[in-house]
């Protein structure tokens, strides 16, 4: 069961807040799997302040915290519209970002996250909700699936200058899910 959470939305004063978990769970995330000269190039492109700015004051995007106890644990970044890496379909709704500090794994915050990124997508009338994971991240790949997501084809990502290939996910959304 998850610890008691709340979400907080993000706004331009969470900036280097926002930059410094991103860069924090990311690197957890996938350090390791890829060349460190890599890796900084993909994080000082990534979360440069000046794009994350951007992405924060983008109408499309939406980036939510995930506090326990008062605390960042995670993040969600939600694009519709045109600010959607790829599908950029009105009735869909894309999970660009879910990331949890390690320290807060293995405690349901990570379907905590997916369920209010799926809360959002309903609540702006969305038909479904998709996502981009590297093909090589089974545990993810695991997670959503069991959470409803199915693989709908893939896309060219790049980190730094490695390409690397996303499966995309979708779920459908049922009306009164």
């Amino acid at each position: 069961m998850a610890p008691a959470h709340s979400f907080r939305p993000c706004t331009p004063a969470d900036l280097d807040a926002l930059v410094s978990l991103g860069v924090e769970t990311y690197r957890e995330t996938f350090q390791g799997m890829t060349g460190s000269e890599v890796m900084d190039g993909y994080l000082a492109e990534a979360f440069d302040r000046t794009r994350i700015e951007g992405e924060l004051r983008n109408p499309g995007s939406a980036f939510f915290f995930l506090e326990v106890h008062g605390i960042p644990a995670g993040y969600l970044k939600l694009n519709e519209n045109g600010a959607q890496t790829d599908l950029r379909e009105t009735d869909g709704l894309e999970i660009e970002r879910i990331y949890l500090r390690q320290a807060f794994q293995g405690q349901g915050l990570g379907r905590v996250l997916l369920e209010k990124a799926l809360e959002v997508a309903r609540q702006k009338g969305k038909r479904y909700a998709w996502l981009g994971v590297w093909e090589k991240n089974t545990q993810a790949i695991g997670f959503y699936g069991r959470m409803g997501f199915v693989k709908a084809g893939t896309h060219d990502f790049f980190m730094a200058h490695e390409r690397q290939t996303d499966w995309i996910m979708k779920r459908a959304l049922q009306r009164g899910e």
